[in-house]
């Protein structure tokens, strides 16, 4: 054998384990906007991503990330970062059972996970937990994170009760946005304004603003009534009940002068039964009847 046919039988096998290259078409490069050597890389480029998506497609399929994600969490639990405790910050009014329960649903599920009698810190769900709590009246806002080694620290921020909503014969608790945070027994009212009738919750930041701009009236007002889903009837300790006009701006020029007037010649406390405020510069007034006078209808609430 020559030295020649040995260099090109070696020439030969050093082809054949050189490996394959993806090329374009001469026909096609040719129509190409690149030359052959770019068309090609182009190509090799566009090639490799397609089998890089299928194998991203195939994991998936197979849960093999989550897989790889539950043993390191449980590895992380072997190593002593279980959940033992956990702390709750910021709770005033809210029934801490309810919190617990939660967090204790999070940890079963973890542990189960894992396959352990505790939670491994690393496969507990802190956004899970956030989300749950959120859903809850009382809770503005929520931060659940890990405190290594072994606890988890929930940050709960309270919305403030401002007011009290009757509806349908049930009294519940809302805040300035009229957000219902909990259920009060009758018995168990707090010094809160009471607001009645559907929508009523809603209105609180309108009504909050109406008797902000009368000082003096504040603190005599028992309830308010949303009327109609329109307008308000305010009802002072007094007994007296003032039926204020439709819209904010209207509703506040005829209370401002309804107080202007009460200042001047004490209009509540005087027996008298309503003060109808809704026809512009005027004041329509319901007195109590006379012993044996006939009753004379009520106005219509919905008018």
């Amino acid at each position: 054998m020559s030295a020649a046919h040995v260099r090109r039988g070696g020439s030969a096998r050093a082809q054949a384990k050189k490996p394959s290259k993806v090329s374009v078409p001469k026909k096609l490069a040719k129509r190409l906007p690149v030359d052959q050597a770019r068309a090609n890389k182009v190509a090799g480029l566009v090639f490799g991503a397609f089998v890089l998506a299928i194998g991203l497609v195939v994991l998936v399929a197979l849960d093999i990330p989550a897989m790889a994600e539950r043993a390191a969490g449980a590895a992380v639990g072997e190593a002593g970062f279980r959940v033992s405790g956990y702390q709750i910050v910021g709770l005033n009014h809210m029934n801490r059972a309810v919190v617990d329960a939660v967090v204790a649903d999070e940890l079963r599920r973890a542990a189960a996970e894992a396959g352990s009698e505790k939670a491994p810190q690393a496969l507990v769900d802190v956004a899970a937990i956030r989300r749950r709590l959120l859903g809850y009246g009382w809770v503005k806002d929520a931060r659940v994170s890990r405190r290594l080694p072994d606890s988890l620290v929930i940050d709960i921020v309270e919305r403030r009760p401002a007011a009290l909503w009757q509806n349908e014969g049930r009294l519940a608790l809302i805040d300035s946005q009229g957000v219902v945070l909990d259920r009060v027994p009758v018995d168990k009212m707090p010094d809160l304004p009471l607001l009645i009738g559907p929508g009523a919750n809603a209105k609180e930041e309108q009504l909050s603003r109406l008797m902000g701009s009368v000082q003096t009236l504040k603190p005599q007002l028992a309830s308010a009534t949303w009327v109609g889903l329109r307008r308000w009837d305010l009802s002072f300790q007094s007994g007296e009940t003032v039926a204020l006009p439709e819209g904010e701006e209207p509703a506040k020029a005829a209370l401002v002068k309804f107080a202007r007037l009460d200042k001047e010649s004490g209009l509540l406390g005087r027996g008298i039964i309503r003060f109808d405020l809704r026809v512009p510069d005027k004041m329509i007034v319901r007195l109590p009847r006379a012993p044996g006078e006939p009753l004379a209808p009520a106005p219509s609430q919905g008018a």
